[in-house]
C-alpha cells in the first residue's frame, strides 16, 4: 500500500535542516507501517521500539540521556549495532516516554548523524503538555487518513489518479471518466482512509467487513478516552465525540455545546474538544468574518464547525448503511450533505490547510470553506448533488471580490470567468489547479453577469 507521506519522509533524510522526526496523527492511520516501509526501503537496516509495549525501554532513559549512551544500550538490546546515516532509528508510541521525548533535543544537538523517527497515536496531546521537550529541536510530518487519490491507489486505480494529478485546466474530462470516479467517491464515503478498511477492502471488496473495522477503530478511540485522557474529562469526551454526527447533520453546523447536552457550557467542554481536535479526532474549522490576509487574524474562536477525522468512521458512527452505495447519489446527500462537508474538509486536511468558514453577521448566507491557496484568499462552496444554486458565493463576492471562487459538486469541471466547479472526486488538485493556471498566466477576470452563480 503507497502512502503519499513517504516522499516527504524521503525529503526529511536528505534534508540539510533534518533533525530528529516527529511524525503525528490519530490512531490507527498508518504510523508504524510507514516508518517500518520506510526504514526497510530507504535504510540499509532499522531498529524499532515501542514504547507502549515494551516497559523495559523505559529503564534506558532514567538519569543522563547521553545519545552515545542511549544508541550503546539500545544497539544491545535490539540484538544489533544501530549505525549513523545507514540505519533508522523508531521510536514508536513515545509520548508514553516524556525522557524519551526531551532525549531527541540531545540526539539533535550532539548526535545528529543518527536519523531518530518518532511515532504517537496520542503524540498531538503530549505536545500541548508544558513538560515535553523544547521547541526547535525536531522535525514535523502529518499523517492523516488515506486521501482519495490515495484510496485509487490502493484499488489499483492509477490511471484515474494520473488522469487528475495531469489536468492543467477546468476544463471537462471524458464523461466515461467522470462516471467512474464518481462512482469510485462513492465507495470511498463508506470505505473511508483508514488503512485497515481500505486493505480489507482492497483484497475482498466486502464493504461491511470495512465497516466493522471502521467500528473496531472507533471502539479503541473510546478505550482511548477511558484509558489516556483526564478522569473528569471521560465523560464530556463521550458526549462531544458522540455528537459529531449530529451537529453535522444541523442546517446551522456551527458546533453548539446544548446540542451535547442542555445543560453543557462551553467554557467546561472547551478541554475536551481541545483533547479530541489534539489527538487527531477531529478538526476544527473557525469562522473568519473576512476573506482577507491572513485569516487568522479574523477567526474567531468561539464559532466552529467540527468534523471527524474521515468520512468513513463519520458514517459508522452514523450507522449510515453501506447498501447506501448502489441508491446512485443518494449517498452524497445523506444527513444534511454531511458526509460531503466532511468529506471535503479530510481532503483539505491532507493537504494540511487550516480550515475556515464565512459568515455574515446577521445574515443567512454561509461559504463553507475559505482557503488560502497560492496567496490568494479562495472561497469555496461543497455541495452534494449536481444542482447548485450559489446565493453564498454570491454574497461572499459582494463584499471581498475575490479574484477567484470555486464550487465543488457532482458536476464535471467548468469555468465561467472567475467561478470554477470542480468535481468532488477532484477537490485535493485545487493547488494543482491554481499553480498550473496562474504559471500559464489564465486572466481570472471578473464575469459581468450578476447570474453567473445560479
Amino acid at each position: 500500500m503507497n502512502r503519499d507521506v513517504y516522499k516527504d519522509l524521503m525529503a526529511w533524510k536528505t534534508s540539510v535542516r533534518r533533525k530528529p522526526l516527529l511524525l503525528k496523527g490519530a490512531r490507527q492511520t498508518g504510523k508504524t507501517w510507514i516508518l517500518k516501509e520506510f526504514g526497510r526501503k530507504a535504510y540499509e537496516n532499522y531498529a524499532y521500539f515501542n514504547f507502549e509495549e515494551d516497559a523495559g525501554l523505559l529503564s534506558f532513559f532514567n538519569g543522563r540521556l547521553d545519545p552515545q549512551r542511549l544508541i550503546e544500550n539500545l544497539s544491545v538490546y535490539h540484538g544489533g549495532p544501530i549505525r549513523p546515516e545507514k540505519d533508522l532509528l523508531i521510536f514508536d508510541e513515545i509520548q508514553t516516554c516524556n525522557e524519551a521525548l526531551n532525549a531527541l533535543k540531545y540526539f539533535q544537538e550532539n548526535a545528529g548523524d543518527y536519523h531518530v523517527a518518532a511515532a504517537g497515536s496520542l503524540l498531538g496531546i503530549k505536545l500541548s503538555t508544558p513538560d515535553s521537550f523544547p521547541v526547535g529541536k525536531v522535525n514535523f510530518i502529518n499523517l492523516h487518513p488515506m486521501s482519495f487519490l490515495e484510496f485509487l491507489d490502493a484499488m489499483g486505480e492509477h490511471r484515474y489518479r494520473q488522469v487528475l494529478e495531469n489536468i492543467s485546466g477546468i476544463e471537462p474530462i471524458p464523461n466515461p471518466f467522470h462516471e467512474e470516479l464518481t462512482r469510485w467517491l462513492r465507495i470511498y464515503y463508506c470505505v473511508g482512509g483508514m488503512p485497515e478498511a481500505v486493505d480489507h477492502y482492497t483484497n475482498t471488496r466486502d464493504l461491511a467487513g470495512a465497516r466493522q473495522i471502521q467500528k473496531e477503530i472507533l471502539n479503541s478511540y473510546i478505550l482511548d478516552f477511558a484509558k489516556h485522557a483526564p478522569t473528569s474529562d471521560i465523560p464530556k469526551l463521550t458526549h462531544i465525540w458522540d455528537s459529531v454526527p449530529a451537529q453535522l447533520a444541523r442546517e446551522n453546523k456551527k458546533f453548539i455545546f446544548s446540542a451535547v447536552r442542555k445543560s453543557a457550557r462551553s467554557r467546561e467542554y472547551e478541554s475536551a474538544v481541545l483533547w479530541l481536535e489534539d489527538a487527531g479526532l477531529i478538526h476544527r474549522s473557525f469562522l473568519v468574518t473576512a476573506g482577507r490576509q491572513p485569516l487568522k487574524g479574523y477567526m474567531d474562536r468561539d464559532c466552529f464547525k467540527v468534523y471527524a477525522l474521515d468520512v468513513g468512521l463519520l458514517g459508522a458512527m452514523a450507522n449510515l448503511p453501506v447498501e447506501v452505495v448502489v441508491q446512485g447519489d443518494r449517498l452524497f446527500t445523506e444527513f444534511k450533505g454531511s458526509l460531503t462537508e466532511n468529506y471535503a474538509a479530510q481532503q483539505l486536511r491532507v493537504l494540511d490547510m487550516d480550515l475556515f468558514y464565512w459568515k455574515p453577521a446577521g445574515g443567512m448566507a454561509e461559504v463553507d470553506f475559505i482557503l488560502s491557496l497560492d496567496r490568494e484568499i479562495i472561497p469555496l462552496e461543497v455541495k452534494a448533488g449536481v444542482n447548485p444554486k450559489g446565493k453564498s458565493l454570491r454574497s461572499y463576492d459582494a463584499r471581498f471580490h475575490p479574484s477567484l471562487m470555486c464550487r465543488v459538486t457532482l458536476l464535471n469541471f467548468k469555468k465561467e470567468a472567475a467561478l470554477w466547479n470542480i468535481p468532488l472526486y477532484a477537490i485535493s488538485c485545487l493547488p494543482i489547479l491554481a499553480k498550473a493556471l496562474n504559471r500559464q498566466g489564465s486572466a481570472l477576470g471578473k464575469i459581468q453577469d450578476p447570474n453567473y452563480c445560479h
